[in-house]
């Protein structure tokens, strides 16, 4: 091969070349997606977990969203009140008070006090041992399984299983609510960190019956109910519920419970 050929498939190859880059140049400003400021800079006040607690696909959702007006400067749940300021201040808006949520696991049945049916064999696995008889070992078929699930889901490893139920630490938690969605006995809820009175049970049972299962269950006797002065406390389907917007966290309730389950 002569050194003209070479010179001239080199300039050929080198010619091509210039063409496509100027063709990607050409198509790169001609199909450009406009990226809005205001989101690149929301995206970086973000923490960045992309747990989905604010309920869009990661953090870049989220920071696309509220550019666009379509989610409040607050939307996550992790970044907490200085992540919502600093949003505000790029959003030019004034970022609402935000109430600090926490995971809540309503039941209080322990090993000691809860009773099983049999001994579980298999994966720990909450959602496994549902298939098994009963629902799994455990004699209450509200309580929690205690095999791990929320935990393994959880990014901020603020659950531990402690004594055969779900415990949750409230100062690592952030409410992000994946622990909520992963339970399936629905168990878990998320609540103001601040209230003070909870009730540490799910069962739906008579008394009698959840006597029979668990030695720290909701009976329904309703004296939490009679003897709240805020009228804050109601019980359905022998559960009993408390309003936190009306709790005056007096402890009336949880001093009259005659099982302790208001914590």
């Amino acid at each position: 091969m002569s050194i003209v050929s070479i010179i001239l498939a080199a300039a050929m190859v080198g010619g091509t070349g210039v063409i496509i880059g100027i063709l990607l140049g050409i198509a790169g400003e001609r199909f450009a997606v406009e990226v809005d400021e205001r989101e690149t800079a929301v995206r970086e006040c973000l923490p960045g977990n992309n747990c989905g607690g604010c309920g869009f696909p990661g953090c870049d959702g989220l920071a696309a969203a509220i550019a666009k007006g379509e989610a409040p400067v607050n939307g996550c749940p992790v970044g907490g009140s200085v992540c919502a300021d600093k949003i505000a201040g790029i959003m030019g808006v004034k970022a609402d008070e935000q109430v600090k949520m926490t995971a809540y696991v309503k039941c209080a049945g322990t090993c000691d006090v809860a009773k099983d049916n049999y001994e579980y064999v298999g994966p720990y696995d909450c959602r496994l041992a549902l298939n098994n008889p009963g629902g799994g070992a455990k004699a209450c078929t509200y309580g929690c399984i205690g095999y791990g699930n929320c935990k393994r889901v959880c990014p901020f490893d603020a659950i531990d299983i402690v004594d055969g139920i779900a415990v949750v630490n409230p100062e690592k938690c952030k409410a992000c609510g994946k622990c909520v969605a992963e339970c399936p006995m629905h168990l878990i809820e998320l609540v103001p960190e601040e209230a003070p009175c909870h009730v540490k049970c799910s069962s739906r049972d008579k008394g009698v019956e959840v006597k029979k299962v668990c030695q720290a269950g909701c009976i329904g006797c309703g004296l939490c109910a009679r003897n709240c002065p805020a009228d804050a406390i109601t019980v359905e389907n022998n559960i009993a519920h408390i309003n936190q917007d009306k709790c005056t966290h007096c402890g009336i309730c949880r001093d009259k419970c005659p099982v302790k389950v208001i914590l």
